[in-house]
């Protein structure tokens, strides 16, 4: 890990499908130690994963979201947060489909990639299910 950026933190709009989210730190910016992401309305739901790499905070900005750790669900609302330790099964849903707005912290840094990978092959016109499976083989994401 290098020195943290002493430029000051930029924010990098990333788009896939219908999604867009934005990295509020990279891995750049904070030598390594954190990766900040915020969705932006409307996103999708994210379905049953685990991380081999990172731990993953989840801030709720707006609307109600359902977090599913390991096997309890979580219900929350603006200003809660929760904890998702590497290794641990967990999802997202919003209670009202395609409402609402997180910040979700990776640590440490890096997973960015894994968006950036899928911008690019959106760019690109290669969008799809091997996109995703070589962005998430990359990422040590796993889909279950």
């Amino acid at each position: 890990m290098g020195e943290p950026s002493s430029e000051g933190l930029r924010d990098e709009r990333l788009t896939f499908g219908e999604i867009t989210i934005v990295v509020r730190v990279s891995a750049e910016d904070s030598a390594g130690a954190m990766t900040v992401i915020e969705e932006i309305e409307p996103i999708s739901d994210t379905p049953l994963h685990v991380h081999g790499r990172e731990h993953e905070l989840f801030y709720i900005v707006e609307g109600e979201h359902i977090i599913t750790l390991g096997e309890q669900e979580h219900r929350l609302g603006p200003g809660d947060a929760i904890f998702a330790p590497r290794g641990v099964p967990h999802a997202q849903r919003r209670v009202e489909p395609g409402v609402g707005r997180e910040m979700v912290a990776f640590i440490p840094g890096g997973f960015e990639q894994f968006f950036r990978d899928l911008a690019e092959a959106h760019s690109q016109g290669t969008l799809g299910p091997a996109a995703y499976a070589k962005a998430s083989t990359r990422a040590g994401l796993t889909w279950l």
